[in-house]
């Protein structure tokens, strides 16, 4: 996430983009009707008609039971993810709408156009976490830079970039972070309202910003959000220690959070000069492709 946390849960404007750390998704139809996973979570084998629940493999079995219905074999899903589920680089999201499209060719030949897996993929999200805001959803679909909304509405912008993302140690899941917010502000819900009024003013501000090619604008805009996410609660002594040691940093800029916060990532525009203590860096790049088909084998 760039711009828009928690706002866009309202309808507010939001910027997302997708980096290039890919996930590939392997679909094999087997004769007996099971579902098999592997990834580098661990493995997974039940009876198509019974599915048990795995907490590892959550969002893989919601995808998988929205269509079983329509499976008429079994089906072995291979993951291989060029990241580690701990770090929130959008996984859940990744996964959803790689398997979407992987089951939707199965099942009938045709890969989906973006609207269709982005809903599709939305709606196992929400049937998993109760709420979502589908940003990440859309990054996944489209790739590059989108300017989103829960609509929804979609501005893909082709921007490619070096971003550096330092994380904490530790993240909270999203849903436990809109729960505290809601209640930290449940009696001063107008001074809530008002910081997503200001975070939705960035988040149409870096847009524009991108599209403008307006780097200065954009890095204004990021560092604006951060000190409204700060006043919000959102941040950590850790993820302070590293958002100080960023901005001192002349290589990085637009310095702020990225995602609910209270835990997870710190990121801005550019490269670190030197380490923050033993924090895990990780230098990314913008990626301009979403999800696409890599290639249908021949069933015979």
């Amino acid at each position: 996430m760039l711009l828009g946390e928690h706002a866009v849960l309202h309808g507010f404007r939001s910027v997302v983009c997708a980096i290039d750390r890919r996930m590939q998704i392997s679909l094999t139809p087997l004769p007996e009707q099971v579902l098999e996973i592997e990834s580098a979570l661990g493995s997974y084998s039940a009876p198509l008609h019974e599915l048990s629940a795995d907490d590892r493999f959550r969002f893989i079995l919601a995808t998988v039971e929205s269509v079983r219905t329509n499976i008429k074999m079994g089906i072995r899903i291979v993951i291989q993810a060029e990241f580690h589920a701990h770090v929130g680089f959008g996984s859940s999201a990744a996964v959803t709408v790689g398997l979407h499209a992987a089951l939707t060719c199965h099942l009938t030949g045709h890969f989906p156009e973006e609207r269709e897996l982005f809903q599709l993929a939305l709606n196992t999200v929400h049937r998993v976490q109760g709420c979502g805001s589908g940003a990440d959803v859309a990054a996944v679909v489209y790739g590059g830079a989108v300017g989103y909304t829960t609509d929804p509405s979609f501005v893909p912008v082709a921007w490619a970039h070096p971003i550096t993302a330092v994380y904490c140690g530790y993240k909270k899941p999203t849903p436990e972070v809109i729960d505290w917010i809601e209640n930290r502000f449940k009696n001063d819900k107008e001074q809530l309202q008002l910081f997503y009024e200001q975070i939705h003013l960035c988040a149409e501000k870096g847009l524009r910003a991108l599209l403008k090619k307006d780097e200065d604008t954009l890095i204004q805009t990021l560092s604006v959000q951060q000190r409204v996410m700060e006043k919000m609660g959102l941040s950590s002594p850790e993820l302070d220690e590293i958002v100080r040691a960023m901005e001192a940093d002349p290589k990085v800029q637009g310095v702020k959070l990225s995602g609910s916060g209270q835990g997870d990532c710190v990121i801005g525009l550019g490269r670190l000069s030197e380490s923050i203590g033993s924090y895990e860096i990780h230098e990314l790049e913008v990626d301009p492709i979403g999800c696409v088909q890599l290639e249908i084998a021949d069933p015979k």
